[in-house]
Parts: C-alpha cells; structure tokens; sequence
C-alpha cells in the first residue's frame, strides 16, 4: 500500500488528541456534542458515527434524509439556514450539492490533516470538501428473466426497442446520485442529446421510483429485468445471493465509460459546535474509516491509493466517465429543470 496505516493512526490519533485538548477546555457539566446532516444510507453511516461518540466522548445529533429527496432535501435545508445554521457537518453520498453548497457560501474551509495523501482531485483545492468513498453507477439485470449476454452494454441501449420500457427502471433523475448522473451526461454529451435520451425513456414509459434502492428491489423481485442504480444497492443484492448481475455500461473501446461519483464531507460555516465537527471530520475522511464504509457495502471504490476495492467488484477493471466536477456542477440546474418537465406531467 502507498500509505502506511500506521502513520495514518499517527495522524488521527494526534488529531483527534488536539480535539479532546480543546473541548476539555469547555464547562465540564456542558456535554459536547455535534450536529451532521447526513444523506449517506442510514445503515452505513450510524455504526460509524456511533463508534466516533465512543472513542471522543463526543455526541453525535445525525439528521438522515429520505430515500425520494436524497442529498437535495438536506441541502436545501442548510441554504434556508444560511444565517443561523444548525449543522456542523455535512456527510454527502456524493459531489453535486457539496458544490453548491459551497458556492453558496454555506461551508467553512477546513483542510483535515488525515487527509493529506488523499489525491487531490478528491480534495477541494481551498479545503471547502473532502472526497469519501466512491462509487459507480451501474446496471443490475435479474438474470432469470434475462441472460447477461443478452443484457444491454451502454447506457444508449436503453433506448432502443429490444427492451420495452416496462422491463426498465430508473430513480427520479432530479433528486440524489441520479439528478448528478443525469448532469454528467449533460456535460459530457451536450444538452441536446442527453435531453434526447431521458425523453426516449419516457416515451417508452420506463419505470420512474423514489429512489435507487426501490430501483433495486424492482429487479430482485423481478418485477423488471434492468434497474439503472449505485453498485452499494446492486452490490448488496450480490452478497445476499440474489438472481441479479452488475453490468458496468459502455466499458468497451473508445466509450465514455460509467459514472463513478465521490462521496464528500464538509464543515458548514458558522455552525454551533465548531471544534466537535472538525474532529468529525477527521473521523470520516480517514483511510480507517473508508475501509469501515467498505466493508459494511456503503461505499466499493476507495479513494486512498493502494487500497482494495470490495469484494463484490473484485476483478474489475471499471472505466469512468472523465467529465470534470465543475462541468458536471453548471449542469446540475438545466439538467434537472429539463428532466422536471420530461417526467412530472
């Protein structure tokens, strides 16, 4: 591995001394604490934030999102709360709202020392986030009712009549890790073609869900053959041994390859615990607690070099899209003013 465990539980664990140094300070009957906003599954992000408050003594207040509204929900609730903010943290599954949120003015530079050697495409540039875990968008195929040879291989194939839209399902394409898929696709086809494949689907009356997990339980239980989702919701329909398979889109020569997506943390400006959500952050973004996230299934690409990705995608070799962060962000707005008008008649 290029990083070495060891000088990383260096780093955390002086970090987070220089936390424990700082709150000791506080009035000893005032029991710290921390607010997150958090729109990471609740199944993965509770156990780690539980084990945060039993190694700092420090509470943690989580406020989850829901499954329809996603990152977006959260995110715009800390803009309504610019001016009196009453979170300290924000832990996203992914990049888009982090974006926003900082050109905003809604987040505080903090650049982690745990992070020091995480690459710096994952890192703002000016400390306003942190890249944690990754993950790609995937196709999941129930493979009794269609053979994975005969499985779509790029997203374009979607559109095409050899797959009825009602074997099809996506999630709503303006809330969560799909409204900033459906952005990538913007930037890197151009608004007009993407614009092209969204209303396509819809004309072929393709199922439209709250949520890639409802997406997933749609082809577990067979109810549609293919289900456009993350690989923490395909991949754990893999280890439950469900009849489903991952397909990877457009891998082949000369493709744009699939969406992989970061997810990020980031300290919110002006929050009311300052010092407990700097040393929650610490906590989130270090290699130890990535591989925690991995190994519970919320996250399967890691971000720290030299790490192993998880066990479900072992042996891939997964080719991703190369369409910037801040492309994919100017985006965000059309893409999701366009796919409003597609899909809510």
């Amino acid at each position: 591995m290029l990083i070495s465990i060891k000088k990383h539980y260096k780093i955390l664990a002086l970090s987070l001394f220089s936390a424990v140094a700082i709150i000791a300070c506080q009035p000893k009957n005032q029991q710290q604490k921390v607010v997150v906003y958090v729109s990471v599954d609740r199944t993965y992000a509770e156990p780690i934030l539980t084990e945060f408050t039993a190694a700092m003594g420090i509470d943690v207040l989580p406020v989850y999102d829901v499954e329809a509204t996603k990152t977006t929900g959260l995110a715009q609730r800390l803009l309504r709360e610019k001016e009196r903010p009453q979170a300290d943290v924000f832990w996203s599954g992914e990049f888009a709202q982090t974006l926003l949120l900082q050109r905003e003015g809604v987040l505080a530079a903090y650049e982690s020392p745990i992070a020091a050697d995480l690459p710096s495409q994952y890192r703002d540039p000016e400390g306003y986030w942190t890249g944690m875990g990754g993950r790609a968008r995937v196709l999941l195929i129930n493979t009794d009712r269609l053979a994975l040879d005969e499985a779509p291989k790029s997203l374009t194939d979607l559109t095409s009549d050899q797959w009825p839209g009602t074997e099809m399902a996506i999630a709503y394409p303006f809330f969560g890790t799909t409204a900033t898929h459906a952005a990538a696709l913007y930037a890197a086809w151009g608004p007009e073609p993407a614009r092209a494949f969204f209303s396509d689907l819809q004309r072929k009356n393709v199922q439209v869900v709250d949520g890639n997990s409802v997406v997933r339980d749609l082809v577990v239980d067979g109810q549609v053959s293919i289900g456009l989702t993350d690989t923490d919701d395909a991949c754990s329909a893999v280890e439950k041994g469900e009849p489903v398979a991952l397909v990877f889109p457009d891998q082949g020569p000369g493709e744009m390859g699939t969406f992989v997506l970061t997810g990020t943390v980031a300290l919110v400006a002006g929050g009311p615990n300052p010092e407990p959500g700097k040393a929650l952050v610490d906590f989130l973004v270090s290699p130890e607690t990535e591989q925690r996230l991995m190994a519970a299934g919320g996250s399967q690409l890691p971000l720290y070099p030299g790490a192993a990705v998880s066990g479900c995608l072992a042996g891939e070799n997964i080719q991703g899209m190369t369409v910037g962060l801040d492309a994919i962000y100017e985006q965000l707005a059309p893409s999701k003013q366009d796919l409003s008008e597609i899909f809510i008649r």
